[in-house]
């Protein structure tokens, strides 16, 4: 169909044909061109006219060069009228300047980005400042209305509107009313004798309404989404050996409101096909026998399967890429046996020239040094290009935390076929947070802090953290600082310096209180890439200061049998870590594992040793699917020497005669000078202090603790003690059992910041290894969402417990700052 020209075209090529025959008219003889005057100029220069002009002084003007100085003129898009006049040998042009746009607005666009538009806009010359043409406004609408309609929405409205203003100025108005898409009623495929249709089409983006669509719009028909579902149905067979498969016909038809659209594909599906002779040929590179065991994967007799193909032409691709051969092309040449329904290959290789990294570059690191970069490189400038070192480079950058997106391409330098440029891009985001002010946490309540925390300090890859923080249950004063890369082959080098009082009833925990400080070093060494062992010595002080009547007298029975409330620790701690994660915040793949084992030298006040082991996995399922699992398990326990001590207690004639808040040392004397009262043993008893102590147990349940089991109060699973009055006073366990599986929705949200998961959580805390009891273990399940917020990651869970007690405490509604998901 041929449409007819816009009146606005019609008009301008009327008013040209009908300027030539009036100018013939006038100068019937060609003259010489003595001076040129232009006329009706605003905003361009005279100067740039004659750019465009094709006569000059002393030219010979005539009819033929007369009717090329209007073209040129009219093609620049400046003028809407020109006029050519003689005045004896002075050639007169008469303009009359387009306006120029003093503003563009758009409105009502919600599917297109008005950023993008805009980009878009300027491209084709409508932009303010520029000049504007009717013509480009016609091109705008007819494009939009198109990319509506490609969006499944046949109904938009695109209303352009033109404002005149003074000084030849224009205000230009784009309204958009986009209206609803087009949804999706039926689809129809037709020749499907083998295969269901809902198996077909499971991975489609186009379906019929279905209780998700009001979230997914999976139901609102696409242009783009239905040419990517067809190369699915296309993918479906080929990888199911219909090697003659045809897409005979596709037919979209739109209702009469063109609200409904029904989508139908004829399909002829063929036989199915197995793969028979598998070879390679061409220059390998690599010794032929190494390269048929890249594709030994493909077997003869197996069903054929372009999947299978491709995944060979890339690992082929990508043994020759990282030993330099950035440019190989693998070219798997198929021959068809259509009397045997077999398929043979032919890998043909070409490795093209072998490459070699001239630079690399970063790009978007605004704030972080490029030496902080450059130092977690596995590619190396001057050296052969790797592939696998590139991409390892990536996911070293990802994993700092320091960036929200990373990307890496490879730019050919111009001049040369054997030179690329590694160009890395990062998209940098929080790395750290500063607050003063007042806070609140569901756990500890207000607070009032200032804070400083910063895993990037200054750019320089250095982690740095200070607090001051005080409330009703702290005083705590921080200080630490890691030095990631003490020295240039990656040992870090780091301290903790901290002083702390602190009331443990204001964390779901027994109450007593304490007052401590620590100054600890640690070393970290990489073992691999993706391994390192830590070592850590410190000593620290810790002061107990128990409630009389209110503290379990279990502790109290500790510190009372230890016989001085204040405890001094030389502590030394060694670990191992690994790491596989591919992003520090939302890995979808890898995973985390670590041991330690920490210990309280002799020399101090009690000897004990910690053990840990915690591993995480990340199982990608699908694109949109990632399940993660993860178990912490925990131990302690003492080494050293037992204390027992025999004292006096609760006496109401008794009093702490040496003021040391502990209970006093009974000692038996002669008749008359027993410090406790003589009538009765029940003011009498021995003590003792064994296993791990009380302040360094374990605690399950609640969001934030090692033995995380969401739906239950923070810290309070495990023993306890239970008072006459009913109130109970978590201790914590010197075993701990925690573990969690988590589906993971990474797709859910288009942002990568958030991201959704359901889990069930299990876990519980004992007192040693010999009251473990399985029974015991609490679980709960429940859906949580983890966001990445400016102020750093927030996690939020709603949990049910599904294994629980009388006695539990449930809180079903829990958040926390950190984390990942």
């Amino acid at each position: 169909m041929t449409r007819p020209l816009p009146r606005r075209l019609l008009s301008l090529a009327l008013a040209s044909a009908l300027s030539l025959p009036a100018w013939a008219q006038v100068a019937l003889t060609p003259f010489t061109v003595s001076d040129i005057r232009i006329d009706g100029l605003q905003r361009i220069g005279a100067g740039t006219v004659f750019t465009y002009l094709p006569v000059e002084r002393g030219d010979t003007l005539d009819q033929g060069k007369a009717a090329e100085a209007l073209r040129a003129l009219y093609k620049t898009g400046f003028f809407e009228d020109v006029r050519l006049d003689r005045q004896g040998g002075i050639l007169v042009i008469t303009v009359v300047e387009r306006p120029a746009i003093n503003k563009l607005t758009l409105s009502g666009n919600k599917d297109l980005k008005t950023e993008d538009l805009l980009k878009g806009l300027k491209e084709i010359g409508l932009a303010e400042g520029e000049t504007y043409n009717p013509l480009n406004l016609d091109r705008v609408t007819q494009e939009l209305t198109r990319q509506y309609n490609n969006r499944g929405k046949y109904n938009v409205q695109i209303s352009p509107s033109v404002e005149r203003l003074d000084r030849n100025r224009v205000n230009l108005t784009i309204s958009v009313k986009e209206g609803k898409a087009a949804k999706i009623r039926h689809i129809n495929l037709v020749g499907n004798n083998t295969y269901a249709e809902e198996d077909i089409t499971k991975s489609w983006e186009s379906h019929t309404s279905n209780w998700l669509s009001w979230y997914k719009r999976d139901d609102q028909y696409s242009r783009e989404k239905l040419s990517g579902d067809i190369e699915k149905l296309n993918s479906w067979y080929l990888d199911r050996g219909h090697v003659d498969f045809n897409l005979e016909s596709t037919q979209v038809a739109i209702s009469g409101d063109k609200k409904d659209m029904f989508l139908t594909a004829g399909i002829t599906e063929g036989q199915v096909y197995s793969f028979a002779d598998i070879g390679v040929s061409g220059e390998t590179i690599l010794p032929k026998a190494e390269i048929e065991t890249i594709v030994a994967f493909i077997k003869p007799g197996n069903v054929f399967s372009r999947s299978l193909l491709e995944l060979a032409t890339n690992a082929i691709t990508a043994r020759l890429a990282n030993i330099g051969y950035a440019f190989a092309r693998v070219n798997p040449v198929p021959n068809i046996d259509r009397d045997k329904r077999t398929v043979s290959v032919d890998f043909q290789v070409q490795p093209g020239p072998r490459v070699n990294v001239r630079r690399i570059v970063f790009k978007g690191n605004t704030r972080t040094a490029d030496p902080v970069l450059r130092r977690e490189m596995r590619q190396f400038e001057g050296s052969w290009y790797s592939q696998a070192a590139i991409d390892r480079g990536k996911v070293r950058l990802d994993r700092l935390g320091y960036f929200e997106e990373v990307s890496v391409d490879s730019e050919p330098v111009p001049g040369t076929d054997d030179q690329v440029d590694v160009v890395y891009t990062v998209k940098e985001t929080t790395s750290g947070s500063i607050a003063a002010g007042v806070g609140y946490s569901q756990l500890s309540g207000l607070n009032l802090s200032l804070q400083l925390s910063e895993n990037n300090f200054l750019g320089t890859g250095n982690r740095v953290s200070t607090a001051i923080t005080r409330s009703d249950y702290q005083k705590r004063y921080d200080f630490s600082f890691v030095n990631p890369y003490f020295t240039d082959e990656g040992l870090s080098l780091g301290y903790n310096l901290w002083w702390r009082e602190f009331d443990y009833s204001s964390f779901n925990v027994a109450q007593y209180s304490t007052n401590s400080g620590a100054f600890q070093v640690f070393l970290g060494v990489p073992l691999s890439e993706s391994d390192s062992i830590s070592v850590m010595m410190g000593l620290d002080t810790n002061e107990i200061l128990a409630l009389a009547g209110s503290t379990p007298p279990p502790l109290v029975d500790y510190v009372d049998a230890i016989g001085q409330r204040t405890f001094h620790s030389w502590r030394a701690q060694v670990s191992w870590g690994r790491d596989t994660r591919n992003n520090y915040f939302t890995p979808v793949v890898g995973g985390t594992q670590s041991i330690s084992a920490e210990i309280a030298l002799p020399g101090s006040t009690v000897e004990y040793f910690k053990l840990q082991y915690d591993i995480a996995k990340y199982w990608p399922l699908n694109p949109a699917l990632v399940v993660k699992t993860g178990l912490n398990l925990g131990y302690g326990d003492s080494y050293g020497k037992k204390f027992t001590r025999n004292i006096c207690f609760t006496a109401p004639t008794l009093t702490d005669t040496n003021n040391d808040g502990i209970g006093d040392t009974y000692v038996p004397g002669p008749a008359g000078t027993d410090p406790c009262l003589p009538t009765s043993s029940d003011y009498k008893k021995t003590v003792t202090a064994t296993g791990l102590p009380f302040f360094e147990n374990f605690y399950a349940g609640g969001i934030a603790s090692n033995g995380k089991v969401r739906g239950f109060i923070d810290n309070t699973l495990g023993p306890a003690y239970t008072s006459s009055f009913g109130y109970r006073q978590p201790l914590g366990g010197s075993m701990l059992l925690a573990g969690s599986v988590e589906a993971i929705f990474p797709k859910l949200f288009d942002s990568p910041s958030a991201r959704v998961s359901a889990f069930l959580d299990f876990g519980n805390v004992y007192d040693g290894y010999n009251n473990f009891n399985a029974s015991e273990l609490r679980a709960s399940a429940g859906i949580a969402l983890l966001w990445r917020s400016p102020m750093g990651p927030l996690s939020i869970s709603y949990a049910l417990p599904i294994r629980k007690k009388d006695g539990d405490q449930i809180e079903r509604l829990q958040f926390n700052f950190g984390g990942q998901l």
